[in-house]
């Protein structure tokens, strides 16, 4: 799909030119032209990238052919910049899908790539069409509400992300099981490659700040130092939020451990209370009763009835010791 927005300077915007109108459109430095690719085959966006646009084929094949993490290219008279959108995806086992969006931006264009649907990029579409204010100020201007929109959609999935992080500790307390451990080290994932992205974004956006480039008049440089801003509180709550996870690993294992002391005290006491009872078990059934002299005092009736309450009274007599010494607790 290819679909373009073209801003006249007398206040007009027209929708969907068609491709051969898009060289027309360039030659007039006082309008604005947006060409939106999504999803096409790499030999239909590649003609028009080339011969219209006069990308070099380096930033072409960047765009089409391979994935990048986010990076700024100054060709000049355009800038290539990758940026990523994210994504929180509860049915995939990363949670956290990354998309990429490839930009050219020139003094009066704007050209953006991807391959999938990325809802900052419709949502600036949509808001441009209502409000030219954000076209009357250029193309810079124009990339500076794409990438404010794009960095926007970071803090839902952090907020995701902290609230499955809340989930996951109450369940660590209240059923401490394997899969818990999964969902941990899913999440563990999840903020791994988020911080991938954050990192490498933030430095793009502190070029596009502090440097200086053709397409972009110093003076908007201020509103990318915002969206810098932006994305160096997003990284620190990342930092947060894999402090929070690592956390939750930890308490799990201090789960699991004080269940198996739990288990190994519960077998100790049990070992306490029938190591009398073995003992007695144990000395009473050797030989005494065909040895070769008669031992009558053992053969008693008050010998047996003896053994008896005593094998019932020393393990309860344990039982009330070792409760006493805390050891149940």
């Amino acid at each position: 799909m290819i679909r373009s927005l073209y801003y006249t300077q007398d206040g007009h915007i027209h929708t969907d030119l068609a491709v051969e109108d898009f060289q027309s459109a360039l030659q007039d430095a006082h309008s604005l032209l947006w060409v939106d690719f999504q999803g096409n085959p790499p030999e239909e966006d590649e003609p028009i990238l080339r011969n219209i646009f006069g990308f070099h084929p380096l930033a072409i094949d960047d765009a089409l052919q391979e994935s990048h993490v986010p990076k700024l290219d100054d060709w000049g008279n355009y800038l290539y910049v990758v940026l990523h959108s994210v994504n929180f995806n509860v049915k995939e086992s990363d949670r956290v899908e990354t998309l990429e969006l490839d930009i050219f931006l020139g003094g009066n264009y704007m050209i953006t790539h991807h391959d999938q649907s990325i809802q900052a990029v419709d949502r600036v579409w949509s808001l441009v069409q209502r409000d030219e204010r954000h076209l009357k100020n250029g193309a810079d201007h124009l990339f500076y509400r794409l990438a404010d929109e794009v960095v926007a959609s970071y803090m839902p999935v952090i907020e995701k992300l902290d609230e499955e992080i809340d989930t996951v500790e109450n369940r660590v307390f209240e059923k401490a099981d394997p899969q818990t451990v999964e969902i941990i080290f899913m999440l563990k994932r999840a903020v791994l490659r988020l911080r991938r992205v954050i990192g490498p974004q933030r430095e793009v956006l502190n070029k596009l700040a502090r440097d200086d480039f053709a397409v972009i008049d110093p003076q908007a440089q201020v509103y990318f130092r915002d969206v810098y801003d932006h994305l160096v509180r997003l990284y620190d709550l990342s930092e947060n939020i894999r402090d929070l996870v690592g956390g939750s690993l930890d308490i799990y294992l201090s789960v699991i451990n004080n269940r198996m002391n739990d288990i190994m005290k519960t077998l100790t006491v049990i070992t306490v209370l029938f190591a009398p009872l073995t003992f007695i078990t144990g000395f009473f059934g050797m030989n005494f009763f065909a040895a070769s002299i008669t031992f009558q005092t053992w053969t008693h009736r008050p010998a047996f009835i003896l053994a008896i309450l005593f094998m019932v009274v020393v393990p309860a007599g344990m039982f009330l010791w070792v409760r006493r010494r805390g050891w149940m607790k």
